[in-house]
């Protein structure tokens, strides 16, 4: 499906931003405003992501900066308390990192966001190398894809391929990535299956599939 970012690779920022493991606390806050970003990746010397950190693991050192908490607290909040005393980013960072391959689906970096409660991922290869960073944002920009380009990609990959001899002419238009499909086919058992897979069009935000069908003996 050529011109259709279907992969993390596609849409990912590549001039990533990132601190060493011996980065000190107000560099990386810094360096967080500087680039408008909520959290960077941790590399070793060789640029291996060994972890995270984030505006949430920045944030005990105020919150407990001028409070004394009591025996419970301390016990339910230890690894907030030991990040409020850090002062470099190996002290301070998530370890090991929450990742994803640029070969990876945009689907499936979605899922791993959702799970893990993050807002960006570093992405690496196979050695662990950081190669870039997905944020939601990113995964949001195949929303940006003009109707046009959705409805060439659905009618060269999808209808041509399901239904090459309609028997009556099958049409698509696309309206701020809503599509509409209309028109007769020769195989009903092949609707459900276009629906589908428009469906999973990147950048298609609804379908409406009016496609009737008469099934040829």
């Amino acid at each position: 499906m050529d011109g259709s970012p279907h992969r993390v690779g596609d849409v990912m920022t590549r001039a990533a931003v990132a601190v060493g493991r011996r980065a000190l606390f107000k560099d990386i806050v810094e360096r967080m405003y500087q680039w408008q970003v909520s959290a960077l990746p941790v590399l070793e010397g060789d640029g291996r992501v060994i972890g995270v950190v984030s505006e949430a693991d920045l944030l005990p050192k105020e919150e407990f900066r001028d409070s004394d908490p009591d025996r419970l607290t301390q016990l339910r909040r230890l690894p907030d308390l030991a990040k409020a005393g850090a002062a470099c980013a190996e002290e301070l960072m998530t370890a090991p990192a929450v990742t994803v391959h640029a070969d990876a689906g945009l689907a499936e970096a979605a899922r791993i966001m959702a799970l893990r409660h993050v807002k960006r991922l570093p992405v690496v290869n196979a050695e662990g190398m950081l190669e870039g960073v997905v944020s939601r944002g990113d995964l949001l920009k195949v929303f940006l894809r003009p109707d046009n380009e959705l409805a060439d990609e659905i009618r060269r990959d999808i209808l041509d391929v399901l239904f090459p001899a309609p028997v009556e002419p099958v049409h698509v238009v696309v309206t701020d990535g809503v599509v509409v499909l209309t028109g007769r086919v020769e195989d009903a058992a092949r609707v459900p299956l276009a629906t589908r897979l428009v469906r999973g069009v990147e950048g298609v935000v609804g379908v409406e599939c009016h496609l009737t069908a008469e099934d040829v003996a």
